[in-house]
């Protein structure tokens, strides 16, 4: 029988929309975090954790994290709830992180969802305290292991799902079992076939024992502390993007004169031809984007590269000697492999 609906006169509320959606960059900059005022309902994000939920609800479990909001994604130890960051919950503050980072994480639907999942693997894990089980101390590691400043991945690995990037399940043991939970809780994500022949396999079949037996227990932790949440963040926009810059710099190849050589020349017979330093300003947001779309790579850590080279073109007065596209196809592809050929070679060490 369909469901009735009871009519209303009532006016349905607006989302909260801050005042300080006009503000110009400079005078945003200098507002604090803690009078940032932001709300999770009303937003995309609100829809994005119901539809995790519902995800939840057809795996057959009873969990559900909370949510609230801070500077960026974390899960605090042995609390089963989640941080949102800001910036994803206002159209000004989400254009101003892509102008100071170049992108948004979890700015989309799809990669909103990535890292939802992800935080839910954390969640659910202090929620019924899975890192005391021996079994998952076998197949992933022991919790108490100290998180490393930075990690050196092996793409190669076939023992580590691959759902963020960075091939962050190689980071900790912690981040192997909420990566492996996000790929498990992953609609049509057709991981017996995707992972068969790996030793990632193991773990994903553990996941799914492991799922189907509390799915339906309620959980052991169920604080619902919020930890750091934004109001109690005393420092300004400009400090907090200061930091991040600094975090996120470094990880990139040497871009060496012998490889710019290649697609450029300082050759007489080139002369007339557009500068090389033009060329790649004009064209450096569509190489940054198409390179880290094809690397994983941050775009924030590219573009730094990127003006290194610019600088360099300059200073040898390089100019095109081939077509612009192809130039711009050809500066991809190198950028492109020499990124990755960084990554494989054992030298890239990733920051957390």
């Amino acid at each position: 029988m369909p469901r009735k609906t009871r009519k209303t006169s009532r006016r349905r509320k607006r989302p909260y929309a801050p005042r300080y959606g006009a503000w110009k960059t400079e005078r945003l900059l200098d507002l604090r975090l803690c009078d940032i005022q932001v709300k999770i309902q009303g937003t995309p994000v609100e829809r994005r954790i119901r539809q995790l939920y519902r995800e939840l609800a057809q795996r057959g479990i009873r969990f559900r994290p909370h949510f609230w909001v801070s500077d960026e994604w974390f899960v605090p130890d042995h609390v089963p709830g989640c941080a949102v960051p800001f910036y994803l919950l206002h159209p000004r503050l989400m254009h101003l992180e892509r102008r100071q980072m170049l992108e948004i994480e979890g700015g989309d639907r799809r990669e909103c969802m990535r890292v939802l999942r992800h935080e839910t693997g954390h969640a659910i894990e202090a929620a019924y305290r899975l890192h005391l089980r021996r079994k998952r101390q076998r197949l992933f590691g022991r919790t108490t292991k100290p998180y490393p400043e930075m990690y050196l991945p092996r793409p190669h690995s076939r023992a580590f799902v691959q759902h963020l990037d960075y091939w962050y399940a190689q980071a900790h043991p912690d981040e192997d079992f909420a990566e492996t939970f996000a790929v498990w809780l992953t609609p049509r994500s057709n991981w017996r076939k995707r992972y068969a022949g790996w030793h990632a396999l193991r773990k994903l079949e553990y996941m799914d024992e492991l799922m189907g037996e509390i799915a339906a227990k309620p959980p052991l932790v169920r604080s619902r502390a919020h930890v750091d949440p934004l109001r109690r963040i005393g420092k300004t926009l400009r400090q907090y993007y200061a930091e991040k810059k600094e975090r996120y710099s470094g990880d990139c190849p040497d871009f060496l004169d012998s490889d710019i050589r290649k697609l450029f020349s300082d050759a007489p017979e080139f002369r007339k031809n557009e500068s090389a330093a033009a060329f790649l300003r004009k064209t450096r947001p569509e190489i940054r984007r198409t390179v880290s779309r094809w690397t994983g790579h941050n775009q924030y850590n590219l573009d730094l590269l990127l003006k290194d080279v610019i600088g360099r073109c300059r200073e040898l007065k390089l100019r095109l000697i081939g077509p612009p596209e192809r130039t711009k196809l050809d500066v991809i592809i190198m950028l492109t492999v020499n990124t990755m050929e960084f990554a494989y070679s054992g030298r890239r060490w990733i920051s957390l």
